[in-house]
């Protein structure tokens, strides 16, 4: 049987839970994926289109689908975190690792679209590591 994990926004407005059965995982380093996360890359795992439970806020998603291009975001009203959203095509459900208050035992599959990766973030890499705040 598959564990339950649970996610959230960043404000707890929106709440789910989803079982840890996940196809693909992928860092995706393209340019809108940059955009819309703010970061290097997108973080997202692919399941079932019926693999959620949203337990509360549902009515708070809001979503923006790009008009031209295949890709979309779903965010919480209040604080802006990703959650979960099915594709365009509606054959997946993509969630973004991020959102999950547990780890997905599903491990990556791949980084694509590494020719847009950013060059801050391949510096980035190479850094030290602390754990918090450095001194």
């Amino acid at each position: 049987m598959d564990k339950i994990l649970t996610g959230s926004c960043c404000c707890g407005d929106i709440t789910f839970t989803v079982k840890d059965n996940f196809n693909r995982f992928f860092f995706c380093h393209c340019q809108q994926c940059q955009k819309l996360t703010g970061s290097a890359h997108a973080s997202n795992l692919f399941t079932s289109t019926t693999n959620i439970n949203w337990v509360k806020g549902a009515d708070k998603i809001k979503h923006y689908e790009h008009p031209q291009r295949s890709f979309s975001k779903a965010f919480c009203e209040n604080c802006g975190s990703a959650v979960p959203f099915l594709t365009k095509n509606g054959q997946s459900l993509i969630v973004p690792a991020g959102c999950l208050n547990e780890e997905p035992s599903k491990n990556l599959d791949a980084q694509i679209f590494c020719a847009e990766q950013s060059q801050w973030h391949k510096n980035g890499l190479t850094v030290s590591k602390v754990p918090g705040f450095p001194k």
